[in-house]
């Protein structure tokens, strides 16, 4: 298992190395000066060999992206010129809110994903089965942002239940949290709660049909047992797949959902950073997510190895 999880731990390194090395070059593929990109032509030419050799474009491309890995192992991303102040302090403050709301969609859509596609698979060809399916069909073709539109013109503007912007952790106000979190949490899980149904139910209906289900119940256990401790951790193997991929889906969609409910989060900041074209900042954003994907995929990895020993034995 050690080997196992070392081998998928350096593949993960060498993928955080090749989108380093994509998002360093970022700077350099938009169209233009990357200073006047970032800076706009308004500026006195003083201002210009400043902004030049701050980002070190005086030096060859590879000894800056040596520099600028040395600066990150550091924990230095450089400075936003958009905030006038060092990204590390923006993404402290930001990626804390993006992973909160993130984790907690992951959990919700995942334990009621599961329960839902459990519940029709062993109740198939039933009302029970036909509704569910009906409402999982329904929520994978339902546009993210428009959810989090409708929810909050209904919730927040017409029936003002649940307010419509801003973010506070439970640790400053629990009540208040809550309240604030229902509605993105619920547009960044419908989605994924509908493509874990779907695979659950998918993937349960083929396990339940198995010969050594069928012996299982031939020994007279209760079909709860049979579900519980025979089918479902077969079952979970695609799941832990589509979990994986969730997460990705979360945290880059999570940009619209900070965007509409005016949350300020790491989603929010990518996008100003691009459309002001902050370079470092960008950069680091990217970077940041690339990163958390890659640990999703690692624990996704591992995982598998955890429920199906012929993965890790392979």
């Amino acid at each position: 298992m050690a080997y196992f999880i070392a081998k998928r731990l350096m593949q993960s390194v060498v993928v955080i190395f090749i989108v380093s090395l994509f998002t360093f070059l970022l700077a350099y593929l938009m169209p233009g000066d990357p200073v006047y990109a970032m800076l706009g032509g308004d500026i006195t030419q003083e201002q210009y060999d400043m902004a030049y050799k701050e980002m070190n474009l005086d030096k060859p491309i590879y000894l800056r992206y040596v520099n600028w890995c040395a600066d990150l192992i550091k924990g230095d991303f450089g400075k936003s010129y958009k905030y006038r102040m060092p990204v590390i302090d923006l993404i402290k403050t930001r990626l804390p809110v993006t992973m909160y709301l993130g984790g907690l969609s992951i959990i919700i859509s995942t334990a009621v994903g599961i329960l839902f596609g459990i519940l029709a698979a062993t109740k198939r060809g039933k009302i029970l089965d036909t509704v569910i399916t009906f409402l999982a069909n329904l929520g994978a073709v339902m546009p993210l942002f428009w959810l989090a539109v409708l929810g909050m013109s209904l919730f927040a503007m017409h029936l003002k239940w649940l307010p419509s912007y801003g973010f506070t952790f439970p640790t400053e106000d629990f009540v208040k949290s809550v309240r604030q979190t229902i509605l993105p949490v619920i547009a960044l899980s419908v989605g994924a709660i509908a493509s874990t149904t779907r695979q659950m139910r998918s993937s349960m209906l083929e396990v339940i049909q198995q010969d050594y289900i069928r012996t299982a119940r031939a020994k007279g256990l209760k079909e709860s047992r049979v579900i519980s401790k025979h089918a479902l951790k077969n079952a979970l193997i695609p799941i832990v797949t589509l979990t994986g991929m969730s997460f990705r889906n979360v945290v880059s969609g999570s940009a619209s959902i900070e965007i509409i409910f005016s949350i300020a989060g790491t989603g929010q900041l990518l996008v100003t950073s691009v459309l002001s074209k902050d370079v470092a900042t960008t950069q680091a954003c990217i970077l940041i997510v690339a990163i958390v994907v890659s640990i999703a995929n690692l624990i996704v990895d591992i995982s598998y190895g955890y429920l199906d020993p012929r993965i890790r034995i392979q």
